[in-house]
């Protein structure tokens, strides 16, 4: 047989096309695909049947070509089952996928692919076993719920979960890396746990596995058509090198929001909202922590997480704010010359997780990073919707932050 390709592009008809350049029969094909997947899948491996998250053990082809390719799955409690191989979910950035993919093409179906849970959708995650956890060995965490005294995470670099029990969680934040100094691992009612200390925290948004936010393009942003003062007035001088800059191009960022149904105009950023308003803090603050958990992508849960910790605790919210920030910067490259404008909405919640951070940054008197901040987020916005002309003057001149409100 002639020796297979790989086709980084994500070319699955080239890909086909390579795996069957021998085969002839659809029992050959059947062969050829079978030893294509299973040379590349790393069995066992994580997937998802039908939202349920099982083990891959392995893949069969009993020379039945009306069945086609079985998967064998495992459960949690080791019992095992088979099932038709274009009906097991794995994970796009997965060893194999793209073989799976050109099976399913083969056969005129859709694979039943997903992202996980951190982007969407609503699959059950793998709980982390107990070959995941080194005693011996700090364990790196993403944090994806904070409680009182237990954190929900999952394993860097994985899907799998696992509950961390540790003394003092206190301003630890969804979306940070914890570095943990593990002590115990058990397991409860089939959920995994680990007790132990946090060693360090760290935002590192890059190692949390997410895909970016998708920016859509929406046409140039154009200094000539803004508002800069009547004729005659003096320009202000944070707009004369956005001026001479001239025309740039303009994005709207993606917005995730997991639970939302513009049929049912249902929105649990508004719910939270509501709740708040009416003075039930931790309600408001339990919808925006599930929606992190759902997906940390949720650039609004960060937000108003952080609003609600800006005035007692700002260096609290500044953590908060950050990892919006840094989530949201995946989907920028570096140098990104583009404009995030406020009237697209969707760029809404990024804009607030930076203008929080900056604030935090001025309140903590942490001058150049806020300035910094402030300036970007003009180059940004520069039609300003947020009102950072008003503020940057004091921070150039490092002037305290005063709360006006009290």
């Amino acid at each position: 047989m002639a020796t297979r390709k790989t086709h980084p592009s994500g070319d699955v008809q080239a890909l086909l096309e390579d795996t069957l350049v021998d085969a002839s029969s659809d029992d050959e094909q059947l062969w050829a695909l079978r030893e294509a997947i299973v040379d590349v899948l790393e069995l066992p491996t994580d997937v998802h049947v039908a939202g349920e998250p099982l083990s891959l053990v392995a893949v069969d082809y009993d020379g039945n070509s009306r069945r086609g390719l079985v998967g064998r799955c495992r459960r949690n409690d080791g019992s095992e089952y088979r099932i038709g191989l274009a009906d097991v979910a794995l994970s796009p950035d997965a060893a194999g996928f793209l073989h799976l993919a050109a099976y399913c093409r083969w056969l005129g179906v859709e694979p039943g692919s997903t992202r996980g849970p951190d982007t969407g959708t609503n699959l059950r995650r793998h709980k982390a076993s107990d070959d995941d956890i080194d005693l011996s060995k700090p364990v790196e965490l993403v944090v994806l719920a904070v409680k009182e005294r237990a954190a929900r995470c999952r394993l860097v670099g994985s899907e799998r979960v696992i509950t961390l029990r540790a003394g003092s969680l206190h301003r630890v934040v969804p979306g940070q890396i914890a570095t943990v100094m593990p002590r115990k691992h058990w397991r409860h009612n089939g959920h995994p746990y680990l007790s132990g200390t946090i060693a360090s925290t760290r935002i590192d948004a890059a190692a949390l596995g997410l895909t970016p936010l998708a920016l859509a393009e929406c046409g140039h942003w154009n200094p000539a058509d803004e508002y800069w003062g009547d004729e005659g007035d003096p320009v202000d001088a944070w707009a004369k090198p956005i001026i001479a800059r001239g025309p740039r191009p303009m994005f709207e960022m993606e917005q995730v929001l997991p639970g939302s149904d513009p049929d049912l105009d249902s929105d649990p950023v508004l719910d939270a909202n509501d709740l708040r308003n009416a003075g039930d803090i931790m309600g408001a603050q339990d919808i925006l922590a599930r929606l992190l958990e759902a997906d940390l992508r949720c650039l609004d849960a960060h937000a108003h997480l952080g609003h609600m910790l800006f005035r007692t605790s700002p260096h609290w919210a500044l953590n908060y704010y950050e990892v919006g920030v840094r989530i949201g910067e995946l989907s920028l490259g570096d140098p990104f010359d583009g404009v995030l404008a406020w009237g697209l909405i969707d760029n809404r919640p990024f804009l607030r997780c930076l203008q929080g951070y900056g604030l935090c940054l001025w309140r903590l008197a942490r001058w150049d990073e806020a300035e910094s901040v402030l300036e970007r987020m003009l180059w940004l916005n520069p039609s300003d919707n947020q009102g950072i002309r008003g503020v940057l003057p004091a921070v150039r001149a490092r002037e305290a932050w005063v709360n006006d409100e009290e």
